[in-house]
């Protein structure tokens, strides 16, 4: 009886060991879900689409097994709708249980799953949007794209020493472009320039005639201008039709309003545009050519802009802290691998804030040139290691 009870205790030990043993070792088995929330129908889907490409060019340049661990994208249409945004998260969390949400390409669909992000401990790769405060919102947020106060404040800094004394500011009435309007009127003031308007069109079906007429009614020197991603064309094309440019009124803004990708289609009528920002497919670094060389290859010659790349180092940022947990994942281990990331990416050197999780990054002043019949935003000016202006403080 002992010793039938004995080689029991010994057979169920050795189970317990093994069990310990293969524990961690069925874990790394299972794929490492990645949940990639985008507006790919609607009137963002440039976005989706941009981003979508660069995090997919990432992994096929670095393969898909991290740490013994393979990575499997899902991908979601949220149509840029907060309710959808919201819903598909929740499904993402509970159901494909991921270990990673990433893409957020407008600031109200990042806001909608923050609390979500936070009850489950399930980082955010925040790849597109831009408002400040998104990083604030939740502890599980980290971001690779960009905050408009940070893009904006260079510009602001370069138009007083060049000409421009006088503005009307034009944005979109939601978070980024409110914190454009905010941060180029606090800093252009201090740097003794006068603001003489400050317009916020509609983030949905803008008309910018009636805006333009009044622009042109206050003859300011410049019209600085934000708008979400793929509506800059419209804004040109009105912007000519009532006669600014012959005014006199220079155009100046954030770098989205002539997108690497659409501003061909945009032609000479977007020569001259200076804006300020954190990517030029013409940035003239070895690592960029390669990048866009990449990428327009495999996306039949789509040329790549800030959201691309924001999808692209969103992806490394995650391979990175998969690493750092030996494949074990985690939502509080992989922050810990996200903070503090430093590494060269095709818009240049970044780093991810230690404390912040927001991204700190080179901002260039650029100005829109045609070159060999086509035509790039051509970078002449530089803010090293820019941090965002509230969180620097």
């Amino acid at each position: 009886m002992q010793r039938r009870q004995f080689t029991s205790f010994a057979a169920l030990a050795g189970l317990s060991a093994l069990a310990l043993k293969s524990g961690p070792a069925l874990a790394q088995n299972k794929p490492f879900k990645v949940g990639l929330l985008l507006p790919l129908t609607g009137p963002f889907a440039s976005t989706g689409r941009q981003v979508e490409a660069g995090v997919r060019l990432y992994v096929a340049q670095n393969g898909s097994m991290v740490a013994g661990r393979k990575i499997e994208l899902i991908l979601r249409d949220d149509t840029g709708a907060p309710d959808v945004h919201k819903r598909l998260a929740q499904e993402l969390i509970s159901t494909e249980k991921v270990e990673v949400l990433a893409g957020f390409g407008l600031t109200p669909l990042a806001f909608a799953t923050a609390p979500l992000a936070t009850q489950s401990k399930t980082p955010m790769v925040v790849m597109a949007a831009g408002t400040s405060s998104i990083t604030e919102a939740s502890p599980y947020v980290v971001r690779t794209s960009n905050t408009l106060p940070q893009t904006t404040a260079p510009l602001a800094d370069w138009a007083p020493k060049n000409g421009i004394k006088k503005v009307v500011s034009l944005v979109t009435d939601y978070g980024p472009g409110i914190d454009s309007e905010k941060t180029f009127k606090e800093r252009f003031s201090a740097n003794g320039g006068q603001m003489l308007a400050e317009l916020r069109v509609p983030l949905r079906n803008p008309d910018f005639a009636p805006f333009l007429q009044k622009v042109r009614d206050l003859k300011p020197d410049a019209l600085f201008v934000f708008l979400p991603s793929g509506a800059g064309s419209q804004l040109l094309k009105q912007f000519l039709e009532r006669g600014l440019d012959k005014a006199g009124i220079r155009l100046i803004g954030d770098g989205g309003i002539t997108e690497d990708d659409i501003i061909n289609d945009m032609g000479d009528a977007a020569l001259g545009v200076v804006t300020s920002h954190q990517y030029s497919a013409a940035h003239p670094s070895a690592m960029n050519k390669k990048f866009v060389e990449a990428f327009e290859s495999a996306n039949k010659g789509m040329r790549p802009n800030f959201m691309a790349v924001g999808g692209y180092d969103g992806m490394r940022v995650i391979y990175e802290a998969l690493k750092s947990t030996k494949g074990a994942g985690g939502g509080d281990a992989l922050m810990a691998g996200m903070k503090g990331q430093i590494f060269e990416s095709p818009r240049g050197q970044m780093y991810i804030d230690v404390q912040t999780r927001d991204i700190v990054q080179d901002v260039y002043i650029r100005k829109v040139e045609k070159i060999n019949g086509k035509y790039y935003n051509v970078e002449f000016d530089v803010q090293k290691g820019v941090k965002d202006p509230g969180k620097a403080k």
